[in-house]
């Protein structure tokens, strides 16, 4: 997509703080975080939302919750969200499908 801002962020046309990357999926640190931990996890490739990614690239989709995943056990305690907003009702703002990794705690703030 020429306008994706997203799409733009994983050709690395524009700068973002990168945590991880596969193949398939990038991961880097939301611009406007909500959260002391809050990381977008993409699919390289474009799908509008995280319902299409399902129904035409279940591999990108496994792919991007693995990293997720990983990603959250490396910088949180544990207790994490990894949340997608679908649809403009739902709070979704760039039409790309993202995961939102988020946490109150990171790991190193724990004794």
């Amino acid at each position: 997509m020429i306008d994706c801002i997203f799409c733009k962020i994983a050709a690395k046309e524009i700068p973002a703080k990168i945590v991880a990357e596969t193949e398939l999926s990038l991961a880097f640190w939301d611009i406007a975080p909500k959260q002391p931990i809050h990381i977008l996890v993409i699919p390289k490739q474009h799908h509008e939302n995280v319902a299409e990614l399902a129904a035409e690239a279940t591999d990108y989709l496994v792919d991007l919750v693995q990293l997720g995943s990983r990603i959250a056990s490396d910088v949180s305690t544990g207790s994490f969200r990894l949340t997608f907003n679908t649809g403009v009702e739902a709070g979704q703002t760039v039409f790309h499908a993202h995961g939102h990794i988020t946490s109150t705690t990171p790991k190193e703030q724990v004794a």
